[in-house]
């Protein structure tokens, strides 16, 4: 149902802490004529759990705005399944062509309790779910044996493979079959995920750099492995900044030198200072410095 590259993208503020629709939408629309296959708001790198219901649903119909007849998926990741469901409801009515489901991010659920908060949430909206397993940043670990479970409800169409271990994909895959469509979640497992058989990429610094992304998936599925390596190594060190407590600053600090946005945060993360700040700073300027020519995608 879904595939290709998918950016998880960023939420913009304004001097005053409010959300700026102008600067999302610029931003947005670059990703979208790059060749950017759909946008996913309100996640982990979108600050989502720091935006109230209503900013997320605003996020999401500037998203849609932009994306045209490509997705626009809403990140679910209240605390409480009852809070999740309300959610999903929300997003429905508020147009959204999909959800990534995050498990309560406060209270980790053990299997039994994995499972039936992710099945209320699928019964609470007629909409397709991207199951987001990430046992590294939110402590649940949403195996092969709880989707297995779960794989008979229809709206689980998709998994967002971020549990840091490159062998879950293989695995995932020889047990579904295609059942479920497998993306990748972490930037630099990247290419890694796609060369076994993901059909998608969630990506982080895509905001900053949506072509070079974009040519990496698009040589993969052309099976012109080698030139995306290529690109892939010179991509390593911008990507090790999405694998990071401050994903979110390394990110937008990107957007800022790159397309002339900002790196403004809503508290209590701030923007990067000091030595900080300088190494993440030499890292996109080097890479910008000797970015390589792309070949032609036709």
């Amino acid at each position: 149902m879904w595939k290709g590259v998918i950016p998880a993208v960023t939420t913009k503020f304004d001097e005053n802490d409010n959300l700026d629709h102008a600067e999302m939408k610029r931003c947005f629309d670059y990703q979208m004529d790059a060749g950017c296959d759909g946008l996913i708001v309100a996640g982990s790198l979108g600050e989502g759990s720091m935006l109230s219901k209503d900013e997320k649903i605003a996020v999401l119909k500037t998203a849609k705005a932009s994306t045209g007849d490509k997705p626009a998926i809403m990140t679910i990741n209240e605390a409480a399944t009852r809070d999740a469901c309300a959610m999903a409801q929300a997003s429905q009515e508020a147009g959204a062509d999909g959800i990534m489901l995050v498990p309560s991010p406060i209270y980790h659920t053990d299997p039994r309790e994995t499972v039936a908060s992710m099945r209320q949430v699928a019964e609470a909206s007629d909409l397709p779910i991207m199951i987001y397993s990430n046992r590294v940043a939110y402590r649940v670990d949403v195996t092969p044996e709880i989707m297995e479970e779960l794989a008979d409800e229809k709206r689980f169409v998709a998994i967002k493979e971020s549990s840091d271990d490159i062998r879950r994909t293989t695995e995932i895959i020889n047990k579904f079959g295609d059942r479920f469509d497998v993306f990748t979640g972490v930037d630099n497992l990247g290419y890694e995920a796609l060369s076994v058989g993901a059909i998608g990429w969630v990506a982080g610094l895509v905001v900053a750099f949506p072509k070079e992304t974009v040519a990496i998936y698009r040589l993969m599925q052309a099976g012109r492995n080698q030139e995306a390596l290529e690109i892939y190594r010179w991509f390593r060190p911008l990507l090790d900044l999405d694998v990071s407590t401050y994903l979110v600053q390394n990110i937008k600090l990107a957007e800022q030198i790159e397309l002339g946005s900002n790196d403004r945060c809503r508290m209590p993360r701030m923007p990067l200072i000091g030595a900080q700040r300088e190494r993440a700073e030499k890292i996109i300027r080097d890479a910008i410095a000797c970015r390589p020519e792309l070949p032609s995608l036709a």
